[in-house]
């Protein structure tokens, strides 16, 4: 009788021991690793639904003018405020990313946001969207920081 407590207690430890050598490594290797994607946004369509709601479609290039992807931009403007709301996809190699983001073109040219989730290897991710557009309008520099 004196044997089953030190046995059992050390049975305990031990299993407890082989539970942590397995589930702890799992448990770092998960750890959240953060991506950047970066591009700039070049307007290709655009469509007016109405006097505040329509969409873009635009070409994405890398930093040497090559083309990565595209996206879309459906956008709702709220005429009181300024502020237009903007819902995102964007198809690159491996799926598409989705999110949202606000602007407000009387007061800054740069579009905060959200990433919502997407498709593939984009599957779960979420992060941020930043996204700034230059005088003429013409292009927007995309940051996209993501992360599963």
């Amino acid at each position: 009788m004196k044997f089953r407590v030190p046995i059992v207690v050390g049975g305990t430890a031990a299993a407890l021991g082989l539970i942590g050598m397995i589930v702890l490594p799992a448990a770092a290797g998960a750890r959240a690793v953060t991506h950047k994607l970066k591009f700039t946004s070049e307007p290709q369509a655009e469509t007016q639904f109405s006097k505040t709601n329509g969409t873009t479609a635009d070409k994405d290039v890398d930093n040497t003018g090559k083309v990565i992807g595209f996206d879309m931009l459906r956008f709702t403007l709220n005429q009181a405020t300024g502020k237009a709301s903007l819902g995102l996809t964007v198809d690159v190699s491996g799926g598409f990313l989705y999110g949202t983001m606000s602007e407000s073109r009387s007061t800054s040219s740069v579009a905060h946001g959200t990433v919502t989730g997407g498709t593939g290897k984009f599957t779960g991710v979420k992060g941020t969207i930043t996204a700034t557009t230059n005088q003429a309008g013409s292009k927007t520099l995309v940051t996209i920081s993501y992360h599963i």
